[in-house]
């Protein structure tokens, strides 16, 4: 059997997700692979791997009893492993109902925010610098998988077939190269071998979420549906699969680097001011220049720069970035060209390179033009 804790330990050196005196914030819902991860931040912290380690649990108040019997569980395993604990609950679903947006992304967003809240806190109680501190979540090596699939089914854009990165700012995933049947069997080794042990009301090890089979919901149904007849092609599929999103990451990391270099040696900030910095809201110009690199970095570049300007929660669509780029005509600007495109931004190109702003930047200055013009 897998040694999931050296697992753990060789991701997390290979990755270089954690210092070994960072903070570290264990987000801990109950299921069978945040609850190893409670187990393994705890033997990483007795080992002196890591520094200071507490917990979060964000209760979502969508599954009524379940959802509190889950936080109950979480205490008990906090409790067990001497670990601080942090409990958030969310009315998720009347956020959802007020904000219209997506239950699943809601609660995404709101646990996050709560994890950055509650990592703040920590440090500041431990005395341990932010900047070091990290966020440890239980994805897994299946969640990776069930993600590339499920963007192989809708599409994706530029990198999107690596999948889950290693790391995302403060955010790490020590058990991306372990398998959720690994954490489950060391859970079930730990009680073999008499190791104390946190159980539900029911003497379970860990908390099931009775959603995760409702093949209706999209990921359930790529869990259930999709990845079940691939392994039994191939029952090295997570081995195998983790290697080839891994050789695709590599490859995404250096065009990255390509197209951000393209963005800083022909890209301007409109607000750009060696005073007061940037405001990247008010849009940014492809000097002319941009028009001659290649069409795969200029889109990655694009993305950016879109991504940047309307920060870090926006999805920015494929056909916004190709709106811009269609700016561009032979390599070089298309004079007179005018697009409108997603959060009403405007896309304009003359001889001085394309220019993206806010459709009301746009206006007053075309108004400004013709009242020029006129006079």
């Amino acid at each position: 059997m897998i040694d999931v804790l050296e697992k753990a330990r060789a991701t997390i050196a290979a990755h270089s997700l954690a210092a070994r005196d960072a903070a570290v914030l264990l987000m801990v819902s109950g299921g069978s692979d945040s609850t190893a991860l409670a187990y393994l931040g705890a033997a990483l912290r007795d080992a002196g791997d890591v520094g200071p380690v507490a917990m979060l649990h964000v209760n979502h108040q969508l599954r009524a009893d379940d959802a509190d019997g889950d936080e109950h569980f979480v205490q008990q395993l906090a409790d067990l492993l001497h670990i601080p604990l942090f409990i958030c609950s969310i009315d998720i679903a009347a956020e959802a109902a007020r904000s219209r947006e997506n239950v699943e992304a809601v609660a995404r967003r709101e646990r996050y925010l709560a994890a950055n809240e509650a990592l703040r806190s920590m440090c500041q109680h431990e005395g341990c610098p932010l900047s070091e501190a990290r966020i440890f979540t239980a994805h897994t090596a299946d969640d990776r998988i069930e993600n590339f699939y499920m963007r192989s089914i809708v599409g994706t854009g530029p990198g999107g077939f690596r999948s889950m990165r290693y790391e995302n700012g403060p955010v790490v995933r020590p058990l991306l190269d372990t398998t959720r049947d690994q954490l489950r069997a060391y859970l079930a080794a730990r009680e073999a071998a008499g190791e104390p042990m946190a159980c539900d009301e029911m003497g379970n090890l860990w908390r099931e979420d009775a959603t995760n089979a409702h093949t209706d919901r999209f990921r359930a149904y790529v869990r259930h549906k999709v990845v079940p007849p691939c392994r039994e092609w191939n029952e090295t599929l997570p081995e195998v699969l983790t290697r080839s999103m891994n050789l695709i990451a590599d490859e995404d990391d250096m065009l990255q680097r390509m197209a951000d270099q393209l963005a800083e040696d022909v890209a301007v900030w409109v607000a750009e001011d060696d005073t007061f910095g940037v405001d990247r809201s008010e849009g940014f110009r492809l000097l002319p220049a941009f028009g001659e690199a290649e069409r795969p970095l200029q889109r990655r570049a694009v993305l950016g720069l879109l991504q940047a300007m309307l920060g870090p929660d926006a999805r920015v669509d494929a056909a916004s970035v190709e709106a811009v780029l269609a700016g561009f005509a032979e390599g070089k600007p298309r004079g007179g060209y005018v697009a409108n495109i997603q959060y009403d931004l405007a896309v304009s190109a003359n001889k001085q390179g394309v220019l993206v702003e806010p459709m009301a930047y746009f206006r007053a200055r075309r108004k400004r033009d013709k009242e020029k013009a006129a006079s």
